[in-house]
């Protein structure tokens, strides 16, 4: 137990300094992820720490990848991602942990919500930064008429393609951990229904300015959680 410990330390304080350092995320953000990644692995243990870590370097490395292409379309990050865009986007996984606590016998069900954060969270972050840079025809989601690039609610087929692979690897991820099952399915769907959530909202709410992109990365993941609720016990 201690040496699992250990090895949590060590990897929140080389997470968290190399967060700061290559100024991924502010001081704040990368000690309030820290935070996270506890109640994470609190709930479900490497698995769940590592789901985080994949969905962290796959984002980051998203955000890099063409920075110049991205900075003339106004849509790279300006700057270390804050505390409230890691609530946004790992905060519920953080209270499916605390509520492993409270209701042991649905841990099953709650660890399967925190794979379907991550894979919306992550299905995302990767249509959104390299959707904009890749994709080649743009459409709203709600219309289906052609669009701009970079606005909310702007979809490509290239984006939505690498949305579902980064849903598939964090579905991989949890595999590895917890074993091969039909489980798997589960994840990928309830992370491609929340990434399309994620969409509709910014589409219907975000661009009239009802709501911010923060809002919407919370509500996107919530609903991949609630999709994996009712999809456990439907199916």
């Amino acid at each position: 137990m201690w040496l699992s410990y250990g090895l949590l330390a060590l990897i929140l304080v080389a997470g968290v300094a190399y967060s700061i350092s290559a100024r991924k995320l502010t001081v704040i953000a990368a000690l309030t992820g820290a935070a996270v990644a506890i109640l994470v692995f609190a709930g479900a243990c490497f698995t769940g720490l590592a789901m985080m870590t994949t969905f962290f370097i796959l984002g980051s490395a998203a955000t890099s990848v063409q920075s110049k292409v991205k900075q003339d379309l106004n849509a790279a990050e300006k700057g270390g991602r804050t505390a409230g865009q890691v609530l946004a986007n790992a905060g519920t996984a953080a209270l499916c942990g605390i509520l492993i606590f409270v209701f042991p016998a649905q841990t099953q069900v709650l660890q399967l919500m925190i794979a379907a954060i991550f894979a919306s969270a992550t299905a995302d972050t990767l249509s959104s930064e390299l959707g904009t840079v890749y994709g080649k025809r743009f459409f709203n989601i709600i219309t289906l008429k052609p669009d701009l690039r970079g606005l909310d609610g702007v979809i490509s087929l290239e984006g939505t393609l690498i949305g579902v692979i980064g849903s598939v690897i964090i579905a991989v991820v949890y595999a590895i951990g917890m074993g091969w099952t039909a489980d798997l399915i589960l994840i990928v769907v309830a992370g491609i229904l929340g990434n399309v959530a994620d969409s509709v909202l910014g589409a219907v709410l975000e661009r009239k300015n009802l709501i911010n992109n923060n809002t919407v990365n919370f509500l996107n993941t919530l609903i991949a959680a609630l999709f994996m609720l009712l999809l456990y016990f439907v199916l």
